[in-house]
This record gives structure tokens, sequence and C-alpha cells, in this order.
């Protein structure tokens, strides 16, 4: 995707945050945009926002976690604008902090039931009309820095596990999609100026209903200092017309996944002295 005007994109979790610096950015860019979120107060306002600024958009509400609405999206997005060419699988949630081995199993379920099946049934409800048409098109995943590394005394390793999946589906299908002109990338910013800790607020009742986030910590106060949402928008197509892979925000997490590598190849080190004191050949 070198050219994005007259392509039609879907974002989910749209209506704020980086999904709609994303949308902001492909339609800077002369794409439509089909924006999709839960929240459907804040996606009409987006939309509008968008329209007054000359862009082509409509808005879908949508649950993410819910497969059939998701085929429901993209087909609504193909019948308004003709064609879908790229799918940014945005939508994500965050739980309060909590240690990994404390989450209850409906905390588990809306993590992953957002983060990870948003990626999921996406691809499964995008991909095909995405290749229809033969013209190509590309697949933008948002994972997050935690998708490659766990921060100490975060309590975000739930976040963290979904995260990590997503990463590694984004490796798969990439592979997959190798040589038919569609596109996959995936997203890992560290910290935007987001509300994503307000997630909880509209937590569908199937997984426990809305609640409200406790009091900002340091998670949130770092946040609220992160990359503006526009910028990573911006980051995100250039991203895509330069066929990036990883697309990172951030220079800083730089040095933490080193420092995590240095830790496996260790750990492949321990391996080769091992099988060599006791004679035994590498395997």
């Amino acid at each position: 995707m070198k050219d994005f005007s007259g392509k039609t994109a879907l974002v989910t979790g749209a209506a704020q945050g980086i999904g709609l610096g994303i949308c902001r950015a492909l339609a800077q860019a002369g794409a439509n945009v089909a924006m999709a979120d839960i929240a459907e107060g804040p996606l009409e306002a987006a939309r509008a926002e968008l329209e007054r600024e000359g862009a082509h958009a409509v808005a879908l509400r949508l649950d993410v976690s819910d497969a059939a609405a998701f085929e429901r999206a993209t087909a609504a997005a193909e019948a308004r604008f003709g064609k879908l060419h790229i799918l940014v699988n945005n939508a994500g949630v965050a739980a309060p902090p909590k240690a990994a081995s404390a989450i209850s199993l409906e905390e588990w379920n809306w993590l992953l039931g957002v983060n990870l099946y948003v990626v999921i049934h996406g691809v499964r409800a995008g991909l095909p009309l995405i290749r229809k048409h033969g013209e190509g098109g590309h697949i933008v995943n948002t994972a997050s820095i935690a998708g490659l590394q766990v921060r100490p005394g975060r309590g975000t390793g739930g976040y963290a596990a979904t995260k990590y999946a997503v990463v590694a589906f984004s490796e798969a299908l990439e592979q997959e999609l190798a040589g038919s002109g569609i596109g996959v990338s995936v997203l890992c910013p560290a910290a935007v100026n987001t509300a994503i800790y307000l997630a909880g607020r509209r937590r569908p009742p199937r997984f426990g209903g809305p609640f409200e986030p406790p009091q900002p910590g340091p998670q949130h106060i770092a946040l609220a200092d992160g990359l503006a949402p526009d910028e990573v928008g911006e980051r995100v197509v250039q991203a895509m017309r330069d066929e990036e892979f990883f697309i990172f925000t951030h220079e800083e997490p730089r040095a933490w996944i080193e420092a995590r590598h240095r830790r496996l190849v260790d750990g492949f080190d321990r391996v080769e002295r091992y099988n060599r004191e006791r004679g035994r050949p590498a395997r």
C-alpha cells in the first residue's frame, strides 16, 4: 500500500486514542474510513469530526469480541465503499494492575475476548474481502511494547500475555500472506496519551459488566505524558508505505528488548555448556 487515495480502511477502537489517530492519518492520505467502536456516542462524534474535515467516513458500532458482529461490520464497510483494502485491528482494553496469578477467569475472558479476538475475528471476517478484489491491501494488528517484554512491578502480566499472542499471530499471518500483495504489520507502541485504563466502563455484561477504574496511578500518569495518538497514526501510515512489520513508536524500549534477548541467548549458552560438559552433541 503506497497510495491510499480511494482505498477503504476499517479501523476498530476508532472513537478515540490510537484508533482515532490512525483514522485521521488514513483520511488525510485519501482513504475512506469505516470507523468501528463499542462506544457509540464518541464514535459518532469522531465520524462527524472527520467528515467536517472532508473525509469519507462511516461509523459502525462494534463489540470486537463478537465474531458475527465483526462479519456484519466488514460487510457494511464493503457495502458502503465498494471494497475493503486495509484492516486495522486496534481495539484493546487494560484491566487494573494485578498479579497474573490473581486474575479471575472473568477478567481473562474479557482481556482475551478483546485484545486477542479482535485480531482473530478481524482477520477471519476481513481478509477474505481484501483477497476478493485482488488489488492488494494491508493488515495492521495493534499489540504493544508489552507484547515483547514484561516490565517488572507493573501488574500488567495479563495484558502482556494477550499482546504476546497478537505478535505471534501477526508473525504467522505475515508468513502465510507472503507474495499475496497483502502486507502485515504489528504495532507495538509504548506510552501513548490514551484513556485505555477507562475501558472497564464499557465492559459487556457477559464479561462482568462495567466497572470504574481505580484512582490514577504511575502508569496512568505515564500515559498522560505519552505520545499524541495523531503522531502514532502518522507513524502507522508511513510504516505501511514502507512495508514495515514491527511498527515501533519510541526509541527508549530498545534497551528493554535487548535485555530480554540477552536473557534468551544466555539460556542457549547454558544448554550448550550443559551438553558439552556431558559429552553430548549439539541438538
